[in-house]
């Protein structure tokens, strides 16, 4: 396969890594801000979905295509910018498997909740702030990745 193919791959893949998550953390953030137990038992168990189906996918192609890109392209996995890069998904992904199984205790309460015609736990806030915080750093994380991809700067 030819680098023209990883690049698209690639750039696809981050297109739906990113615009999911964002999409996602938007959609439960509108839920839980409405209070409305059914809709958020509904948008947490989607989310749920949308990270198996897309977000954990788009991350799998991430790190392969871009090994082949740096392959392709005849870099050393040492250069500054690619070292940085790793560092920050490292970082970015140690912030992910958390949210991950957040995720999965919103949703779980969500639907109790729901089932049960009552109200949510307090500790479904606390964990929904640290869903939204974590949430926050990777994103952030993302830019700047998206950044030195870009750029490649000389650092």
């Amino acid at each position: 396969m030819d680098y023209l193919f990883f690049k698209w791959f690639h750039i696809v893949s981050a297109t739906i890594l990113f615009g999911t998550g964002f999409g996602s953390a938007f959609f439960l953030f509108v839920a839980v801000k409405s209070k409305n137990t059914h809709g958020i038992a509904f948008a947490t168990f989607w989310v749920v979905v949308a990270d198996w189906i897309f977000t954990t996918p788009a991350f799998i192609v991430q790190v392969i295509s871009g090994w082949f890109l740096i392959r392709e392209l005849g870099l050393e996995f040492d250069e500054p910018w690619l070292v940085v890069s790793f560092t920050l998904i490292a970082i970015a992904g140690a912030c992910w498997l958390p949210v991950l199984w957040i995720q999965y205790q919103l949703r779980n309460m969500a639907i109790e909740a729901q089932s049960r015609s009552a109200l949510l736990p307090q500790v479904f806030d606390k964990l929904f702030h640290w869903w939204v915080g974590l949430g926050i750093i990777a994103f952030t994380l993302f830019l700047a990745i998206f950044y030195l991809m870009i750029a490649k700067p000389d650092m």
